[in-house]
């Protein structure tokens, strides 16, 4: 898919104790691209998606095995800080989990003051604010908790608190499945911005979304990797009769 890709998955596996959840996933995640990782309920689309940062660990019992490397760097090997990783890997969740008794500016530098910053954190917080298109809606009620936006906002909010740490790649767990129609077109045209500077992959269920948002899709089943490819290709004349059937609604 490319020749210097910005992630590379190699026969990743992963297990919740027992459990083989992830079954020799390998594929190729081009830089300044948007990939759309799809399937039904239950295939590991999220487990996948914690592997990238290694959060999948994280959960009591769960191990994994496999490559995920990162610029060509194996993001698993000995050494490798998960903390320092995360930074470089940043992660929006489902639903907006903003630090509720934080305001709205505290939130965005959250992480920055964690990792010990002596800067001028008000021009970050700006910057992150603009890029996550909520600068406008904000500026004059930084000192205002974060729990009073809107869910919409609250979501940007935490997109913005995500690029702050100035990641590479950003992993997006369904980010807009909790929102209304019109604050999820909010998010579907940020991402459209922020793959100029970031790695995006995004778990979705919904199949418009993928179509509409991302560059790549990988259709996940039961555990494996089906397929992967362009995404006009995949949507449009997949080789696989088990995608075809996903993307056209016939099981899911």
């Amino acid at each position: 898919m490319s020749a210097d890709p910005k992630l590379r998955v190699e026969r990743l596996q992963a297990w919740f104790g027992d459990r083989h959840v992830l079954r020799d996933v390998s594929l190729e995640v081009p830089a300044s691209s948007v990939m759309a990782v799809i399937g039904p309920s239950g295939c590991g689309k999220s487990t996948f998606l914690r592997c990238l940062n290694r959060m999948h660990e994280l959960v009591p019992g769960a191990r994994s095995d496999g490559g995920v490397f990162l610029d060509g760097e194996d993001l698993y090997r000995r050494g490798v800080d998960p903390v320092l990783l995360r930074r470089r890997v940043g992660m929006v969740f489902q639903r907006p989990n903003p630090f509720p008794t934080m305001s709205i500016r505290d939130n965005v530098a959250a992480g920055l003051k964690l990792n010990g910053f002596r800067g001028t954190l008000d021009e970050i917080v700006e910057r992150c604010l603009r890029q996550a298109a909520l600068w406008d809606e904000v500026k004059d009620r930084l000192k205002a908790p974060a729990t009073s936006l809107s869910g919409g906002q609250q979501q940007r909010l935490c997109i913005a608190r995500a690029l702050a740490v100035e990641p590479e790649v950003l992993l997006m767990d369904e980010p807009a499945s909790a929102l209304d129609p019109v604050a999820t077109a909010k998010i579907e045209e940020l991402m459209h911005e922020l793959k100029e500077r970031y790695t995006i992959v995004i778990v979705t269920h919904n199949m418009q979304q993928a179509a509409r948002v991302s560059d790549y899709t990988a259709f996940f089943y039961m555990g494996e990797l089906v397929e992967t490819g362009a995404t006009e290709r995949i949507f449009t004349n997949p080789g696989e009769q088990r995608t075809e059937d996903y993307v056209t609604g016939k099981f899911g």
